[in-house]
């Protein structure tokens, strides 16, 4: 006589549990790219920026059309008091910074020189009065026929070409105060600056210039 089996099938855990485990990858990849473009937005704002070279104001160093790296971080930090002794910024470098005139335009020039450093939070001093007015004192700059003085003193500029310090134009003498840069492009009988739109606040540099890299032909780290 045959039997009747009157248990009911065993279900498949197996599909079930492939189901489970794809929802799991698509939930993990989904995650992953969005830390990724949160890392990349963080990055982008307040690290790293690349921007590509328009005009020749900088030739010899940088060439129109040329792509560059720059570093905006420590320049970033170095607003905070917390950081106050971090040097971000020094004669000789080159950096982006919003236009003066239009804030969705950018430049690239050189720092010539910088005023007195800013005093953050509160500050009490126990200077002589003597002291005290020669530690206020800002910076002079003067630009006269291709050559460039600071507090009187001619600076030498060895990453300009001679042929291109030949010039016969003479600016007045500018007053750096805290916070303040003097700043001009490499290729002096063209390029729009300082000598025309004054010192660049501290608060209008994007960063510093520190990498070109494209073309990778012309790949160098900037000096």
């Amino acid at each position: 006589m045959s039997t009747l089996d009157g248990s009911s099938p065993e279900p498949d855990e197996s599909g079930s549990g492939q189901k489970q485990e794809a929802k799991r990858e698509v939930v993990e990849f989904f995650k992953l790219v969005f830390y990724f473009l949160i890392l990349f937005i963080v990055m982008r704002w307040y690290a790293i920026e690349g921007y590509e070279v328009q005009g020749p104001s900088m030739q010899p160093t940088l060439q129109n059309g040329q792509r560059i790296l720059v570093f905006k971080l420590p320049h970033i930090l170095s607003q905070f008091s917390i950081f106050s002794g971090l040097e971000a910024l020094k004669p000789g470098d080159i950096v982006v910074f919003q236009s003066p005139d239009d804030r969705d335009k950018r430049y690239v020039k050189r720092v010539i020189a910088k005023g007195p450093a800013v005093q953050h939070g509160k500050v009490v001093s126990a200077e002589r009065q003597d002291e005290l007015d020669s530690s206020q004192e800002g910076v002079r700059v003067k630009y006269d026929r291709g050559n460039v003085y600071i507090d009187h003193h001619r600076l030498i500029e060895d990453y300009i070409p001679a042929e291109e310090n030949q010039h016969t134009e003479t600016y007045e003498e500018v007053e750096l105060g805290p916070g303040d840069y003097y700043v001009l492009g490499d290729y002096r009988d063209i390029s729009k600056d300082s000598r025309t739109f004054g010192p660049i606040q501290d608060s209008k540099i994007i960063g510093k210039a520190v990498l070109r890299f494209w073309p990778l032909s012309q790949f160098a780290i900037l000096r």
